[in-house]
């Protein structure tokens, strides 16, 4: 299934606890063939086999350093010494909190713009999204027999009153959905709709999206939003067999604005700004896109290839084709501030 689009490992150490000091005193001839640091956020699970993948192709030694928070502030603190000379992280506020803060450089590459749709990339190419997620409706099986098109418009329409489970309003994944519905529809709609979604609400919102799926299963709520690739976790048996049974309670539909696609978000890297290693952080990145590293990430996380052609798992390929909202990223990361003070001017955790 084509993915298409359109519009506009290790814990946070001291770099030197796993990087041998010889790295450093090597020449920068013998550096720049050898090794590529990276900076990181996302789970070292996901990582480190995308990272051994491309050494077993490449020869280049990847050093990671898995850092949870304050990832921009870290490397400008660093400053013209920091290591690092590639930077993944999740959600495009993050990436473009990067190019904001200073700590990324453009980087011109044909295989990056061939593979990544134009409005996934920064157009000086300071940032790359390298897979997407999908924000979805988690339906009850056993009380919802109508699975005809769902909006995110319709969550706040009164008939779902008391059905609707969400996590919390001011997480990253819901700000960043409250934003793109800014884009579309202006402050003031956003505004009213997020009433309308609370007014719905079964509980309060908070938790996770797998609790999502486990109160629809305790008859708590029918329907709730939450991303994609959590369904793939709890149907794997990933998350062990009691999430297997909430995922079992639960048919998924890729909701659409009622101008738009599906809200995704996405995983990006960029290069960072005083790379030692730039060419072998450049062919990081050009390796990740190739249809190899897409399918790891399919494989690995269940999310959505950016990469069109690229195989999606078949876990999630069975929710259907995916419309991507054509909203521009850059406008969405723009309107998180404004979607983060909506949530909580109307109480919505409340």
């Amino acid at each position: 299934m084509a993915l298409r689009f359109s519009g506009a490992l290790l814990r946070h150490t001291a770099f030197g606890g796993f990087l041998a000091a010889a790295a450093f005193l090597a020449p920068a001839t013998v550096q720049a063939e050898e090794v590529v640091n990276v900076y990181t956020t996302r789970e070292p699970g996901l990582a480190k086999p995308l990272f051994d993948s491309f050494t077993e192709k490449t020869g280049i030694k990847v050093n990671s350093v898995f850092v949870k928070d304050g990832l921009a502030e870290r490397v400008k603190a660093e400053g013209a010494a920091s290591p690092a000379d590639l930077l993944m992280t999740v959600d495009i506020g993050n990436l473009l909190d990067l190019t904001d803060q200073g700590v990324t450089q453009p980087t011109t590459s044909e295989v990056l713009e061939k593979a990544i749709p134009a409005n996934l990339r920064g157009a000086n190419g300071e940032w790359f999204a390298l897979s997407a997620r999908a924000r979805a409706a988690y339906v009850s099986k056993d009380r919802v027999k109508d699975l005809t098109a769902i909006t995110y418009e319709d969550f706040a329409d009164p008939k779902w009153k008391g059905e609707v489970c969400i996590r919390s309003g001011k997480h990253p994944y819901n700000v960043a959905l409250i934003a793109a519905y800014i884009v579309h529809h202006g402050e003031a709609k956003a505004e009213e709709w997020l009433k309308g979604v609370k007014a719905n609400l079964a509980r309060k919102a908070a938790g996770g999206d797998r609790d999502v799926a486990r109160d629809i299963l305790g008859d708590l709520c029918d329907l709730g939003l939450a991303n994609t690739y959590y369904v793939g976790l709890m149907r794997s048996g990933k998350g062990g067999p009691e999430q297997e049974k909430w995922a079992e309670a639960i048919n998924v539909v890729l909701p659409t604005f009622a101008n738009g696609g599906t809200h995704v978000n996405v995983s990006g890297a960029s290069v960072a700004k005083s790379a030692p290693n730039k060419d072998n952080a450049v062919k990081l990145l050009e390796y990740l896109v190739s249809p190899e590293a897409q399918e790891i990430y399919a494989k690995a996380n269940y999310e959505y290839p950016v990469v069109p052609g690229a195989p999606v798992d078949p876990i999630i390929a069975a929710f259907g084709p995916l419309k991507v909202d054509n909203v521009d990223l850059v406008k969405l990361a723009a309107a998180r501030k404004a979607a983060a003070d909506l949530a909580d001017k109307v109480g919505f955790d409340n």
